[in-house]
């Protein structure tokens, strides 16, 4: 399948390289891009890996494109739990962030699922480079908020320590779990 697939691509760049565009010719990295219509970012590789955090926010259109690929990224993460709180910090103030602010968003988007998780819910410590990202500090502000108004500290995961209690401790009898949902 890969080497149907890579035929495809150059035969596709064979046909189209007697097209000069302005974009392949100053930009190399849509020269590379895939057959089929596959974006420049794709879920197993990090868009900072293959693009420059240039952001252009010169004209509406640019800033729309930016703005709806960040919001796709934090809303289509595979964890639902990131994609509610993600997408909806990413939601209320994608119009307000600046360059910076939108390159913070960015190494934030880039973070693995699991870790991100635990740093924003607080059941772990950040890493430093992490902790002082300001949108990252802005969206576990925010969670951290909802969970001190809509849960009391009892029933959360003590900080470091993994979870026990669940939905069915009830069942702690004969054939029943020790601790947790397990």
């Amino acid at each position: 399948m890969a080497t149907l697939r890579q035929a495809t691509i150059n035969l596709y760049r064979l046909i189209n390289s007697n097209k000069p565009t302005i974009a392949t010719s100053t930009n190399p990295l849509f020269a590379l891009r895939p057959f089929f219509c596959y974006s420049m970012f794709t879920p197993f590789t990090s868009h900072t890996q293959t693009q420059s955090l240039e952001i252009d926010l010169s004209n509406e259109e640019s800033k729309r494109r930016l703005f709806n690929r960040l919001l796709y990224r934090s809303k289509q993460r595979g964890f639902l739990e990131l994609d509610l709180v993600l997408g909806k910090w990413v939601e209320d103030n994608i119009h307000t962030l600046d360059e910076n602010r939108i390159k913070a968003l960015i190494h934030v988007l880039d973070l693995e699922n699991p870790d991100l998780w635990k740093w924003i819910s607080g059941q772990e410590q950040p890493p430093e480079s992490v902790s002082v990202n300001p949108v990252f500090a802005a969206v576990r502000e925010r969670v951290m908020k909802n969970l001190d108004n809509h849960s009391s500290p009892e029933v959360r995961a003590t900080p470091g320590q993994p979870w026990v209690r669940g939905w069915d401790d009830i069942k702690k009898g004969q054939g029943g779990p020790v601790s947790g949902n397990q």
